[in-house]
């Protein structure tokens, strides 16, 4: 098994490819060891010392080591985490674990709803490809219709990259400005 490993925006993440499928669809972040306990892969990488946060994709595993942590150890230690899991056979998550994105359950009506449809499409097709190249995920959180302000949930490689307000404010913040004028700014999710 060959795992290609590649650098992410935030130096305190790798992004690793195994070469073979992760998730099925969909993402899981766990920010810790204790919300690792439906992945197998997640609880055997965060045994590797310096391991901080676990963020899977589909075909990616993002990692994100302790800011005291050195990534000649962690970055070895974490292939080799990554090759165990996979030739034991265990699964990636455990049978009946669902994935859930994050969801908006505000009920948004009229002008709104029109507005948030536009607004997710507009990160389904634009945004989160594009963080997934770098080992992380963008998701719609919220839009309050009187502030026009949009607040987004950073994960992976996103979550505490020095470069994510720079992401946010000049790249996703203007993009959603053009297409959606009603939109008068982008924050993220605390």
């Amino acid at each position: 098994m060959f795992i290609q490993t590649e650098a992410t925006p935030n130096p305190e993440t790798l992004k690793f490819l195994p070469g073979q499928p992760v998730l099925t669809e969909g993402t899981m972040d766990f920010a810790n060891r204790d919300e690792a306990d439906k992945s197998p892969l997640a609880m055997r990488l965060f045994d590797v010392h310096g391991v901080a946060r676990v963020f899977l994709g589909t075909d990616f595993v993002s990692v994100t080591k302790a800011s005291d942590a050195d990534w000649k150890h962690v970055k070895t230690m974490t292939l080799a985490a990554i090759m165990d899991h996979y030739t034991s056979g265990m699964p990636v998550l455990e049978d009946g674990v669902s994935l859930h994105e994050a969801a908006d359950e505000t009920e948004y009506e009229g002008d709104a709803a029109e507005i948030v449809s536009e607004i997710k499409e507009l990160i389904e097709t634009r945004v989160r490809p594009a963080v997934a190249q770098d080992g992380g995920d963008i998701q719609f959180d919220r839009f309050d219709p009187e502030t026009g302000l949009v607040t987004l949930q950073m994960r992976g490689a996103c979550a505490g990259c020095p470069s994510s307000t720079m992401t946010l404010k000049q790249g996703i913040e203007n993009m959603l400005r053009h297409y959606v004028p009603e939109v008068t700014g982008v924050e993220a999710a605390l």
